[in-house]
């Protein structure tokens, strides 16, 4: 590289933040050691896997990086004219785990990371506001994968409340379409009806008899349930009764006895088949009320688990009910639980309420509670206990699935270390643990053999926080 164009560069790389107040002696050596390089829009300047061994001053143009093996929507980090990307000083890096492609054309400068230890002798000063640099960056990349890992914890707990909002609404809502049509039922008997003033009475009576007596119908398989149908139709057909296949179903789902049957008949006489029509909805609309009020129930309940799993209008710092807590973050992650683990409860009376950040520590319950279904592969048993331990409160999570190697059982409080698939775990969950734990004096320890894997949290009944 001749002079003139060194000092060019010099004066380029004097426009870059860490390196302008350089000397010219120490510019131009680093100039020399570099290789400028262009790269038009749309090219890679860095290719996913490959040794990490380059740090690149960007004198032009702007890059865009993401893991283009990973999942469509990972993150994507950009970077332009004056920033100083690639390889850093004192980087762990070994291969570079992004893609990077030009997105306006780029001029950079490639310094080889093997000139590190030169380069931290003859400019010091550049090398500290390098690691500076470095510690920036660090710092960016776990506090955006934080947050991703908190909005995909968010995603999957909306998704599980979602499909469980979405039954109880939906069968409220079929069992409103079926009052619909039980009320234009009894309309149409009781147009169809010629019962007189005088037998109303009597009827009525009868009816209120038979009520007492009714008992909820009990099939043992659906061929029981038409064989009473189909004997129910005769009995209506014997008597005249029109359209007695729409009937028949009803009074089978009421469980109306011959007896019952006949007890009616004789009070309804020639109006059998519009009163029968109108007793059968009757019954049929209190076991639809019934229907419409468990389902309500449930959605009233999911809706208290999620106020109380996210303390909503509550100060964040109070005293919290551990066993509450526990029971609240079981509701809401019942989706998940509710396909194969047995769960079981042991709970000491009368315990310590504890001085924490609630919402922060259904976190805690949360990311156990998530892995521990996880390892056992959505089949399996949990135990969820809480006692008292001195001054703290201590609840176990354990699971009976395969267990963690003792090789990374040291390893898995660490941010970014996961033992899941590619794709499958980002390695921060139990890092939230720890340090919402941490926050509050506590202490969590983990101890698992295969078939018994038991994470301990400690909790300080009078926190200092």
């Amino acid at each position: 590289m001749d002079q003139a164009r060194i000092e060019a560069l010099v004066a380029d790389l004097r426009k870059v933040l860490p390196f302008a107040d350089q000397s010219q002696d120490d510019l131009e050596w680093f100039v020399s050691q570099s290789e400028e390089r262009r790269t038009p829009v749309g090219e890679i300047t860095v290719k996913e896997g490959a040794p990490a061994d380059t740090m690149f001053v960007i004198l032009e143009g702007e890059l865009r990086a993401r893991r283009e093996n990973g999942p469509a929507d990972g993150p994507v980090y950009s970077a332009g004219a004056g920033d100083v990307t690639g390889v850093l000083p004192f980087s762990r890096m070994k291969n570079f785990f992004v893609t990077v492609r030009a997105v306006l054309p780029m001029r950079t400068l490639a310094f080889p990371a093997s000139k590190f230890p030169e380069l931290f002798q003859r400019m010091p000063e550049l090398s500290q506001r390098l690691v500076g640099l470095l510690t920036d960056r660090v710092r960016t990349v776990t506090r955006e994968e934080q947050q991703r890992e908190k909005l995909a914890a968010l995603g999957k707990l909306s998704a599980g409340l979602a499909h469980e909002l979405n039954n109880p609404s939906a069968a409220a809502r079929r069992s409103a379409a079926a009052l619909r049509e039980c009320l234009q039922r009894i309309r149409v008997a009781g147009r169809n009806s010629n019962l007189g003033p005088e037998d109303c009475g009597l009827l009525a009576q009868r009816e209120e008899q038979i009520r007492a007596g009714l008992k909820p119908a009990n099939y043992k398989d659906e061929f029981a349930r038409v064989d009473r149908e189909e004997a129910i139709q005769s009995w209506l057909e014997n008597r005249g009764v029109a359209e007695a296949w729409k009937l028949a179903p009803l009074l089978a789902d009421s469980n109306l006895t011959n007896e019952h049957l006949e007890t009616f008949a004789s009070a309804a006489e020639t109006s059998l088949g519009p009163e029968l029509t109108r007793f059968a909805t009757l019954l049929e609309m209190e076991r639809i009320a019934s229907e419409l009020e468990n389902s309500t129930a449930r959605i009233s309940d999911l809706i208290k688990a999620i106020k109380e799993y996210s303390f909503m209008d509550q100060a964040p710092l109070q005293e919290v009910d551990i066993k509450n807590s526990l029971e609240t973050t079981l509701t809401i992650m019942h989706h998940k639980l509710k396909r194969g683990i047995e769960v079981t409860r042991d709970y000491a009376p009368d315990l310590a309420k504890v001085m924490a950040y609630g919402s922060e520590l259904n976190q805690v319950w949360t990311n156990l509670i998530d892995n521990a279904a996880d390892a056992m592969g959505n089949t399996g048993k949990l135990l969820v206990r809480a006692v008292r331990e001195n001054e703290y409160v201590l609840v176990e999570i354990v699971d009976n699935g395969p267990g963690i190697p003792p090789e990374v059982q040291s390893r898995i409080f660490e941010p970014f270390f996961t033992t899941k698939g590619v794709g499958e775990g980002t390695g921060l969950g139990l890092d939230v643990v720890h340090r919402i734990v941490q926050k509050m004096r506590g202490l969590v320890t983990v101890k698992s053999v295969p078939g018994d894997t038991r994470f301990q949290v400690r909790i300080p009944i009078q926190a200092a926080l």
